[in-house]
């Protein structure tokens, strides 16, 4: 296999921090209500969008499925998103978004859903429910530590484009875009330490 190093980005995610390493559940009763409180990582809206759809589908029947995330650094606005997912306007999503944003953890999405038992929480109330679902989940969410990235664009044939992709995954590279011309152009984030050993195996096909 022949891959082409087009050219080399600036570092597009700055220094380091943590983000989650494996997914986690806890549930959180309040007045017969269950908050089922899901977290993985996201480092993407379209990773964050599969996890939700996950959850929703495991759990089809539940009253709501709320949910919030932050696809980036901690902290940072640009890859957020959340929904009430019929819940009462703010009581749920931007909640729950906040603690995201102020947990010190990256690349994260959380799901809460929702069994109603009976008991009508109020507007406060449910701030407070889903405030706390998230905050206790996060008390028990594993991490790791997420190093500096750099950014690669990569041009490959048709051809070769499924290997490129099972290298990325051997080495935790993130396929940021995809371009299809005469020949296929690849935008890759990959840790600082592992870069050179990619780009390595990528130009001699191993």
């Amino acid at each position: 296999m022949r891959l082409v190093a087009v050219d080399t980005l600036q570092p597009m995610i700055p220094v380091r921090y943590c983000i989650p390493s494996e997914p986690v559940r806890h549930v959180t009763v309040i007045k017969r209500s269950r908050f089922i409180t899901t977290l993985n990582r996201a480092a993407s809206p379209e990773a964050a969008r599969e996890r939700i759809a996950e959850v929703r589908a495991e759990f089809p029947t539940a009253n709501h499925n709320c949910f919030a995330f932050v696809a980036g650094p901690p902290g940072e606005s640009r890859r957020i998103g959340c929904s009430d997912d019929g819940e009462p306007r703010g009581t749920a999503g931007k909640p729950m978004l906040q603690v995201l944003l102020n947990c010190g953890v990256g690349e994260i999405v959380a799901v809460v859903t929702r069994y109603f038992g009976g008991t009508k929480l109020g507007k406060g109330g449910l701030v407070k429910a889903y405030t706390q679902a998230v905050q206790s989940a996060l008390s028990t969410l594993p991490t790791t530590e997420w190093r500096e990235r750099v950014s690669i664009s990569i041009s490959c044939s048709y051809a070769t484009l499924h290997l490129l992709q099972h290298r990325c995954r051997q080495f935790d590279a993130l396929i940021r875009d995809t371009r299809f011309g005469e020949r296929v152009t690849v935008t890759i984030e990959v840790a600082v330490h592992l870069r050179e050993a990619l780009l390595e195996h990528l130009r001699v096909g191993r």
